[in-house]
């Protein structure tokens, strides 16, 4: 008997819950870039910027990321699919 061979096309659900997974992965990534860029900018100024300004930016980013992390969980966490299935390959949902 010949084995079934895997779909090459991924369901719609499972595709998408890998792309959000693949987001969850980015946002300490996208944090960390966010955080670096103060860096840069006063690097190439000679005028000192306020401490306070900085201080907003810092933990405006910082609920950027506790809100998206929060928000790509909660997406992640209602879908049908668990993780082990989409690592493994097998989809249990239709």
């Amino acid at each position: 008997m010949k084995k079934k061979d895997a779909p090459v096309f991924l369901e719609r659900s499972t595709y998408r819950m890998r792309r959000v997974i693949d987001a969850i992965r980015l946002v300490p990534i996208f944090g960390a870039v966010l955080w670096i860029i103060p860096i840069f900018m006063r690097r190439g100024s000679d005028e000192i910027g306020s401490i306070s300004t900085l201080m907003i930016y810092v933990f405006s980013v910082w609920l950027i990321l506790i809100v998206s992390s929060f928000l790509l969980l909660r997406i992640f966490s209602k879908s049908e699919s668990s993780w082990d299935s989409l690592m493994s390959g097998e989809d249990k949902s239709d």
